[in-house]
């Protein structure tokens, strides 16, 4: 954890935490919830003078996490019908796209939240709110809240597991674990939602 203090404790850590939460909208593979937590856990064994700060650190995942969700609402949104046919032909795009519609009109966003946590949970609600034309100021304060609660909670895992285990691989590893956890829950809890009914949206 020494060796790896020395790489992450350069302000050139936020930059990298920023583009791979920022591109990981897009590309669902990238580790950027490890990334986190791996610079969380550098932290915790840092002292408060040292970079990364843990409240710059969970600030910077969060907006990147915000900013990558516009992008992708973004090119969605002028995806034009070439985008609704790939939706179409996917079950899964137009279930979060349905589902999403409906949280939406009934002023809630929760599903927003939760689709944060799951894998590539992002991805398809930030998509499917673009393709869907859904109004901005209905889905980006709900984007803001999923992008702070993920960061926060990464940056904690990493933080605390630290603090209880030490600045270790374990810690890192429990701390990852948890994250996974929280994702395999949430993508569990995504697919056993029942759909609204039409009547509930209007």
């Amino acid at each position: 954890m020494e060796s790896l203090g020395s790489l992450v404790g350069s302000p050139w850590i936020y930059a990298a935490v920023a583009l791979s939460v920022l591109l990981d909208v897009f590309l669902p593979v990238l580790p950027s919830g490890v990334l986190v937590i791996t610079a969380a856990t550098a932290a915790a064994a840092g002292t408060a003078t040292d970079v990364p700060d843990i409240l710059v650190l969970t600030l910077c995942a969060a907006t990147a996490s915000v900013l990558g969700d516009l992008v992708a609402y973004r090119l969605a949104w002028r995806g034009g019908a070439r985008l609704d046919r790939a939706i179409a032909r996917s079950r899964r795009l137009t279930t979060a796209q349905e589902r999403l519609g409906a949280a939406l009109t009934r002023g809630g966003g929760a599903l927003v939240v939760l689709a944060r946590f799951a894998p590539a949970g992002r991805s398809v609600v930030s998509l499917g709110a673009g393709a869907a034309r859904h109004r901005a100021r209905d889905f980006l304060p709900w984007s803001a809240l999923a992008g702070l609660s993920w960061a926060g909670y990464s940056v904690a895992l990493g933080y605390f597991g630290a603090a209880w285990l030490g600045a270790t691989w374990l810690a890192t590893a429990v701390s990852v674990g948890a994250l996974f956890a929280a994702g395999a829950g949430a993508g569990y809890l995504m697919r056993r939602r029942p759909l609204p009914h039409p009547t509930e949206a209007s």
